[in-house]
This record gives structure tokens, sequence and C-alpha cells, in this order.
């Protein structure tokens, strides 16, 4: 836990840093992060989905900085939340399983804005508190936000509950998202008075399963027998898989809705211009492609998310598409770079700020690493699931298992991956480079891919059978 005396420490050299940059907190702009919980990047109507309505993203990313190559480093719950607001990669932060606690004395972006001279606040999913899926979350555990409405992990939408100053559980009324999104709106509303700057984040447990819970209004809007499914979905799963996608889509047209409120709310308050919108998923869900389920996997289904910047003061207003690949450790350093503050060392992701406003893109290689330390749940080894480390880059998807070469996928020319390349001569050349590059990022990322045993022994996890931490309160 952080002591009274490193949290001054830490406090002076922030404080340092913002006071010596060219940029005072007055003029910082303000912050609206909104993510979803397992949306992958294809389920909107601006990345070609032939079925799900999306018209607020839609527009939103006409006039937005739209990473089309981003993804899910860990993809699941609790690894890119620990990331998001760290900058660090899980072999650093440890939080490679669901319902890990994120140690207290880590430099979080909460704690870097408020030393900046924000007002945080945090609405909806956490899941980085790791003592309880419904258990109290007290501030000493929030990780420098100050405005909360919170629970650790909740998927009843519909009856969901939350937490605010005290341990009395409250429950938001109907469908949480849309709760959810007009707390956000009366946040917005009452800072955007206030001379100094806000960070709102804002998480939504929606579009992940159940996904037949969406309101009624949405679920009417999506006919399974209409569905279109992507090429890689198993013929004998089709019904099945168009059902849930149907529910699936519903959620998102919902939090669409949700979009274009947050959206109206900055412009009503006249702080659009000034205020940086972020838009993205924790990770995706396979909905079966390449007959699997959810998350964990290194296919494109589960990795990619979607990635909108909107700044306009800053970013421009005329929308466009950038192909760098950008991950989960790059938001943290990404949203300081644009906030005109300094990027603390601990921070392992790269600043694509000015890669944004014309530069050059940080990432030389333009990849990723990827990996899945320790599988678990429905991707455990009694499912078939394995430890993995790899590479999505612009073009290509290659991984290994403990094995040796596991995946291989030219992305470009096979873009629903049905063809593995592995072992394959005629692209015998470029394993072998995607092959040393990986082997140099592991290096950098000091990660040795030990089995998921002695990882989790070596962090102290317990486990049960199917390798997940327990989650009851």
């Amino acid at each position: 836990m952080m002591t009274v005396r490193s949290l001054l420490a830490f406090m002076f050299l922030t404080f340092a840093a913002v006071a010596s940059s060219p940029c005072r907190a007055a003029t910082h702009p303000n912050i609206v992060f909104v993510f979803g919980d397992q949306w992958r990047a294809f389920a909107m109507g601006y990345s070609g989905d032939p079925n799900v309505k999306t018209p607020n993203l839609d527009l939103l990313a006409a006039s937005s900085v739209n990473f089309t190559h981003a993804v899910s480093a860990v993809p699941v719950c609790t690894p890119f939340r620990a990331s998001l607001i760290t900058g660090q990669r899980p072999a650093t932060h440890g939080l490679f399983l669901n319902d890990a606690h994120l140690s207290d004395s880590a430099i979080t972006v909460a704690k870097v804005l408020d030393a900046a001279g924000y007002d945080t606040g945090y609405i909806g999913k956490w899941h980085i508190n790791g003592h309880g899926r419904m258990s109290f979350i007290p501030p000493e555990n929030r990780q420098g936000f100050v405005y909360w409405k919170a629970m650790e992990c909740t998927h009843d939408y519909n009856h969901s509950f939350y937490y605010a100053d005290t341990p009395q559980r409250l429950e938001w009324p109907g469908y949480d998202a849309f709760a959810q999104t007009d707390d956000a709106c009366r946040f917005i509303r009452t800072h955007s008075k206030s001379e100094k700057p806000f960070a709102l984040f804002l998480s939504w447990g929606p579009p992940h399963n159940p996904y037949p819970t969406a309101p009624l209004e949405f679920q009417k809007m999506y006919d399974p027998a209409m569905i279109q499914l992507r090429p890689n979905v198993p013929p004998e799963i089709a019904a099945r898989t168009r059902k849930e996608l149907a529910g699936y889509y519903a959620h998102c047209s919902a939090l669409d809705q949700c979009i274009g409120q947050i959206w109206k709310m900055l412009k009503d308050a006249g702080i659009e211009q000034n205020t940086i919108v972020v838009f993205t998923a924790d990770h995706g869900d396979m909905l079966g492609s390449h007959d699997m389920i959810r998350k964990q996997k290194p296919w494109d289904e589960s990795l990619r998310v979607p990635m909108l910047w909107h700044f306009p003061a800053k970013l421009g207003s005329a929308g466009k598409r950038l192909d760098a690949v950008i991950s989960s450790e790059d938001l943290m350093p990404t949203l300081l770079g644009l906030s005109d503050i300094a990027i603390p060392k601990s921070v392992e992701g790269l600043d694509y700020a000015a890669y944004m406003t014309g530069g050059e893109s940080p990432n030389r290689e333009n990849a990723a690493l990827i990996s899945c330390p320790a599988p678990f749940g429905e991707w455990s080894r009694q499912h078939d699931g394995r430890e993995y480390r790899g590479l999505r880059t612009g073009r290509y998807t290659y991984v290994r298992d403990l094995k040796g070469p596991w995946l291989f996928y030219d992305d470009e020319k096979d873009p629903y991956q049905m063809e593995n390349l592995v072992g394959k001569p005629e692209v015998a050349d470029q394993q072998t480079m995607l092959d040393d590059l990986l082997n140099r990022r592991l290096k950098a990322a000091h990660d040795e891919f030990l089995p998921a045993t002695e990882l989790i022994s070596r962090w102290g996890y317990h486990v049960d059978a199917t390798g997940t931490l327990p989650t009851a309160p």
C-alpha cells in the first residue's frame, strides 16, 4: 500500500513535472474515456459490419482519429484495465488473470491527473480490486479516482449495483448502461462550469454476455434469421451464433445511443472542442468465429478493439484512419501526451499523441506484443486453452505456444485468418523475421514466457482447477 510519505513524494514529483511544462492545468483538456466490455473492432457500422446499427459512433468516427489496428495485449478484462491505468504490461503489473488486485502503490493515470489539477471520476465496471466481485471498494483501493460510482464486476445489467462513498450497496435503475450514462452526463454538466479540467472514465458492462438482456426496443432491431455471419463461423453453429449476435448487436446499438447522449452533452456544455473523447473496449468476442467463444484467444475477433480519439482543438474534426498498431499499455501515455502532462518513468507504453497530429509513429516495427500468460475459464486447459506469446503487426499475426510456432496469418491476404502458414516454405523468411522480432519484444518486456503454473506461483496466486482466481464476495 502507498504510504503517506511515498504519496506526497509522488505528488511533489508530478507537480514539479507539470510546473516545468509550458502548459498549465487551466489549459489542460478535459478527458472522457468510454469503453465497453467485450466489444470487438468489427461490430461497428463504420468498420463495415453489415448487421449492426451504430449511427452515433459512425458520425463520431467520421470526425475522429480511428486507429484501425488497435489491439488488447492480453485480451481479457482485468489485464486490460490494469494496463490502461498504469501504462504497463502484465509482466510488470502482474494482473494477467481476471480478479487479481492491482497494487495500491501503482502509479496510475488518475493519480497523475489528480496531481496535475484534474477532478477525476470513475463510473461502472472496475475489475482490478480482486477482493470479491460484489464487495465494497474503499477509497484507498480506487487508484486515485475521486468521484466514484462503481462495482468490481457484474453482468446482470437490469439488476445492477454499485457503491459510492459508503459500503451501502446502491442500484442503478433499469438498464445499467443507460443509468451510468445519465450519471456521466450529470458529471460533465456540473464540471463543465469549473475552472479545473476533469477526467471521467465510464466503463460499461455490455455488450459482454448475457446477450439477450438489452432493452426490448433494441432487441427488436435485430432478426437472427437476417444476421450475416463472418466466413470463419462453422455452418454447424450458424443458428446459435446468429441468435447470440442479434442480442450482442442489440447491446451495441443501445450503447451507441449512449455515445450520442454524451457527445450531445459535451456540445451543449460548450466544451467539446477542448475535450478528449476516447472510445474503445477492453477486448473482443469470438462469437462463433473458428468455432470459439468469448476472449483470451489470439485471433482478431478476440484481440482487436475499436479505438476512436476525438479532440477537435488538437486533432481537428475532419477524421482520419491510422493503421499504426496501438495496444493497451499505450493508452495512458497517449492521454497524458495529448494533455501536455509529463509521463511517469514507470510507464512502458508508447505515446501516440504526436503521431495523431502528423508525426511519425513511435512503434517502429508496427507490432504489438500479445499474450495469454495463464489461460483460465473457457480457455483453460480443460477446454484446449494454452499459454501463448505473439505479435499482431499491421499485416501479420504470429503466435508461439510453449511447444513452438503455433499460428501465422497474413491478415492482409487472409482477413478471416482461415489459413495457418506456420512451416510453409514460401513464407519461411517472414516467419523467421517475426520470430526474431517476437524474441526481441519478449526480452524488452522482461517476459520469460514461463508456463502458467510457474508464473502463477511466482506471483503468489491461488487458482482453481480451471486456472481461475476466486471471485466470491
